[in-house]
């Protein structure tokens, strides 16, 4: 019978822990998701915002010279990330190959401009500097028209202030319900153990030494906790990484360390404050109010 009792007793102690160590990886798992996306929220936001092309049709007199050195002065302007010349053969073979039929068949000529094609560095990708470029541009006589979607640059940077406000109003949210939902997770494993804890004071151990064996297991808990989130954030970042190269997810690995650093401490932090307070509280308790 004591035998059997003894087995309960430790499976439901196995149970406790198990559910510790779930609750605390599956909260940092979540937490160390949420600080991937706080640190690669300015690079999603300024790979999109260097695919906005500005567009700078030539005119047909246009000298082979002048269109050379146009294109050069902008590859080498600071606020320029690439540029691609486009001849109206090849704007009319991409019509052609979008379209599906070939549009000269009933125009009987190629009415399309040969065209510089200019992707920013998304610092620049603004109405301002946009303004600024195109009539840089159209400064130059040869020069007919430059074409952009300023509706789009202005969404796009309306959109991406109030994602990057709500970004951070959810991290520090999500960072107090992290908190919370370890706590109570460490707070219940104590509790299991709130009559020792009394036994252990009834005979004249000091708090700190009654405290101390379950601070270091909630903190071995915590580490393996952590570890668990850690291998999870791995496994994510890795497959991001191979789905979405161009964001260069992996290409800063000291930030991306300090995340998984930062995470680590995170857990026994969490751990250690949260059980300090639980076994404070059932040490300041009197023996009768245990049984409520």
């Amino acid at each position: 019978m004591s035998s059997s009792f003894e087995r309960h007793q430790k499976r439901r102690l196995i149970s406790s822990y198990f559910s510790v160590v779930l609750s605390i990886a599956l909260v940092l798992f979540l937490l160390g998701l949420l600080g991937m996306l706080v640190l690669n929220a300015k690079k999603v936001s300024d790979h999109f915002k260097e695919q906005v092309v500005v567009t700078i049709y030539l005119k047909d007199t246009a000298r082979e010279v002048e269109t050379n050195q146009l294109e050069k002065s902008l590859a080498m302007a600071e606020y320029v990330k690439s540029t691609e010349y486009v001849s109206k053969e090849q704007a009319a073979e991409f019509m052609k190959a979008e379209n599906g039929e070939d549009f000269m068949d009933f125009v009987g000529y190629n009415p399309l401009q040969n065209s510089i094609d200019v992707h920013l560095k998304a610092d620049y990708v603004t109405s301002e500097h946009l303004e600024i470029i195109a009539n840089d541009a159209l400064s130059k006589n040869f020069v007919d028209e430059v074409t952009y979607d300023n509706d789009l640059v202005n969404l796009m940077n309306n959109n991406v202030k109030k994602i990057s406000f709500w970004v951070l109003v959810i991290s520090s949210v999500f960072t107090l319900i992290a908190v919370l939902l370890i706590n109570s997770s460490i707070r219940l494993s104590v509790y299991s153990k709130r009559f020792t804890i009394k036994t252990m004071q009834m005979v004249g151990a000091t708090k700190q030494f009654i405290r101390r064996p379950f601070v270091w297991k909630s903190v071995r808990l915590g580490i393996i906790g952590a570890f668990l989130a850690l291998l999870g954030m791995g496994i994510v970042l890795y497959y991001l990484n191979r789905t979405f190269t161009e964001l260069g997810l992996l290409n800063n690995p000291i930030l991306v360390g300090l995340l998984f650093i930062l995470i680590f401490i995170l857990g026994i932090i969490i751990t250690w404050v949260s059980t300090h307070f639980a076994t404070q509280r059932f040490l300041n308790l009197k023996t009768d109010d245990l049984y409520y």
